[in-house]
Formats: structure tokens, sequence, C-alpha cells
């Protein structure tokens, strides 16, 4: 790989210088390159049935002058197979070292963990796009400086309108909502929906959501559709228009301080704040059939926002669905990756719930690749222009230096600790 540093720009192109004479050169900036190689691997984590680009991402790619090598069936799981993608475009090879050999920049869903950091199987030089949660992986970091790895995190996408076709959270909290929404319906040993009957009527199912972000007001609609009356739970006063624009009641909270971050995420609240939020959702859970929750703050543990006392306010048979089980739970009692009973309250903790949606989980990780790279790479060439929001923000590795302030003030933090 060749790098070019325009000074009076702050502006870095990655490409590979091209032979004259080869069949698909492409020029950028007055300077000629190889296209761009992407590279699609087959997920390894277990359960993974998703695929970071489809045949119809390749499509995308092929027509702005990349090039796509992917590995023998990447997308089985999710429902591509081989053939579609040779047909789009790509060339299929045998085995993942064959793609990382390959690859000039590597797409994936999730990204290498400090749980296997050592088996980075990347060349030298190359780049990573995928979703990285840098700051709970350390060593991954560290390897990735190590092999000169320049990588992207795509869950550190900024929320600007620019980036909304990017936004890969918001896409899969998309899918985390729906499926939690139907997960409940599935659990939950009443209807939904209101029925009169000959034997009576059946009053709809009562559910509070926690947390409207993307996954929850998704929720919330998928609850509705489904007929249930719905209310839901927020420390940001600015949602409300958007959750009662859904059909479901705003519980509010008055807190004196912004719980919004510039991101548009809610803050860790303080003690004082944390412990009025739990005493308003203990005095709606004896109320509600089913709590749906959907907390998370970036690059933290899930806030604990049901306690095991506060389950047992609720009535037997009811139902808790943890979307934050995978990092952690937002219920005390909850197990991520199980369905458990506990005081005859069914508290679920999917952990996969994104793989149960894979054909259309991989429709819209992968459109959110492709946008990112049409940004990030013009004309098929790597252009980093820290000037760009969205690039500076994402780049967390970069000439063997960690580039990302908030992982790297972190891994120092904790190398000064020990």
């Amino acid at each position: 790989m060749s790098l070019r540093l325009e000074p009076e720009a702050g502006i870095i192109v990655i490409g590979i210088p091209l032979n004259l004479e080869h069949a698909r050169e492409t020029e950028f900036e007055g300077r000629r390159f190889d296209p761009l190689k992407i590279g699609v691997v087959a997920e390894t984590v277990e359960g993974e049935r998703r695929v970071a680009l489809t045949p119809e991402g390749v499509k995308l790619l092929k027509a702005k002058s990349f090039e796509v090598v992917v590995q023998a069936g990447a997308g089985q799981k999710a429902g591509f197979l081989d053939p579609q993608y040779t047909e789009a475009g790509a060339e299929v090879l045998p085995s993942a070292a064959a793609v990382f050999e390959a690859g000039d920049l590597i797409v994936m869903l999730n990204g290498p963990s400090d749980a296997h950091y050592d088996k980075l199987a990347l060349k030298p030089g190359s780049s990573l796009l995928a979703l990285l949660n840098p700051g709970s992986n350390p060593k991954t970091v560290a390897a990735l400086t190590k092999q000169n790895i320049t990588s992207f995190a795509m869950e550190l996408i900024p929320r600007i309108t620019r980036a909304q076709s990017m936004d890969a959270l918001s896409s899969m909290g998309t899918i985390a909502g729906y499926r939690g929404a139907l997960l409940a319906a599935d659990k939950l040993p009443k209807f939904f929906p209101m029925f009169m009957t000959a034997a009576g009527t059946l009053a709809a199912a009562r559910v509070l959501i926690l947390g409207a972000g993307v996954a929850g007001l998704q929720a919330i609609a998928t609850c509705r559709r489904l007929g249930a009356v719905v209310e839901a739970f927020d420390v940001r006063p600015a949602v409300k228009e958007q959750v009662e624009s859904l059909g479901a009641k705003f519980v509010n909270m008055d807190l004196q301080a912004d719980a919004e971050d510039a991101g548009g995420y809610a803050k860790e609240l303080s003690k004082d704040s944390h412990a009025k939020e739990l005493e308003l959702i203990g005095s709606r859970m004896a109320k509600n059939d089913v709590v749906i929750t959907t907390a998370l703050i970036p690059g933290k543990p899930a806030p604990v926002l049901i306690t095991k006392e506060m389950v047992k306010l609720m009535h037997p048979g009811s139902v808790i669905v943890d979307l934050a089980a995978s990092n952690g739970g937002n219920c005390e009692a909850t197990e991520p990756g199980k369905n458990v009973v506990y005081e005859n309250v069914t508290i679920c903790g999917p952990t996969n719930l994104l793989s149960e949606l894979a054909f259309d989980a991989s429709r819209m990780y992968s459109k959110n690749i492709c946008e990112f790279l049409f940004n990030l790479a013009p004309e098929g060439a790597i252009k980093l222009d820290l000037e760009d929001q969205i690039i500076r923000e994402t780049l967390v590795t970069h000439e063997g230096k960690i580039t990302h302030d908030p992982t790297r003030l972190k891994m120092e933090k904790e190398g000064a600790a020990k």
C-alpha cells in the first residue's frame, strides 16, 4: 500500500500504485491507483448469521470502481449464496486467509475482540471497517496499531444528517426493537390486542418501554401494531413528541441536569437522579404486563434500571425483555443469552436477536457500509480527510497510532492504573 499526504489539506490518500498497463486503472487527484479491493469474510461469532456485504452491496461498489473478494459461504446463513456474489461481480475465494491476503480493506460486522485478538490475520498496512467497540477491546486496539492497520469503527458514526445513511447502530436498533417486541408477545401468556369474544372481553396487554432511542421507538411501534397499550420512559424530555406520535404515553421525569449528550444519546445519571429514576420505574412495574428495556450508554456497561426487588412488583406471568443483555443487561436478574423465570416473571436476555432477521439485517448493514465507503474512498482510493467529521470520529488506528482520543485516553489511564 502507498500513502500520500497533502499537508495543505490534511488529507491522506491510500492506494496501490498502478502499473500503466493494468486493465482497471483508476485516477484520483492526478495519480493512478489500482481499484481498492474490498474483502468480505464469514462472521465467526457463535450464532452469528449476518454478513457485512450483500450481493446488492457488491453491485453498488462495483459501479464505483471498487473490486470485491468474498470468502466462500460468507453470506449463506443470511440467505446470500456464492453464485449471487459472482453474478454481482465479486471474486469468491476459498478461505478467510485468502480474503485477508487479497483485500486492501476488510469489512466485517463483528470486529476482532480481545477474546481472540492474537489471531488477527489482517495483512500489515491494510484497513478494517467493522463494529469494533474499541473502548472495551484494548488488546485488539493494541494489536491493530502494532500491525499498522488503519481501522474504522462503524458504531462511532456521528449522529449528523449527512451520516444517517451510514448509521449502523440505528439500523441494528430498528431490528432489535422489532424482534424484541415479537419476543415479548410470544412469551406473554396473554393476547396483545383487546379481544371481544363470546366468552367475554379480554383486555389489551400493557407494555412499558424503557428507553426511547431507535430500538425503543421501534418496539413502541411494533407493540402498538400488535394492539397493546404502550407507555415509554426516557430521561431525555426531547423524545416525548416522538413517543406520543407513535401512540404511546410518555412517562416523564424532571431532571435538573441535561440528560442528553451532543450525539443525542442518554448520558449517565448522577447517583441521586438514578435513584429517582428507579423509583419512577418501580411505580410503573405492577401496572404493566411487559417491560422491554433498551437503555445503553456508548462505551459503558448497560445501566441497571430494574432491580430484583422491582421484578417482584410485577404480576405472575409477566415478561421482561432485556435488549441490553449483551452489555450486561438493564435488569439485575437478567442472564445474558438465556430466558429465566425469576419470582414468576419470565426474563429474556437475548444476545443474538439481530441474527434472527439476518437477511434484512445484512441488507441494512451492507448499505451502511457502502455509504461509508463512498464517503471514505471517492473514486476507489481511501481519502483520509480528517476535516470530515465522519472520518475523523470513526478512525480508531492509523500508522501505528491510536487516533481515537477517548480510546487512547482510556487505555493510557488503565495502563497507568496497572
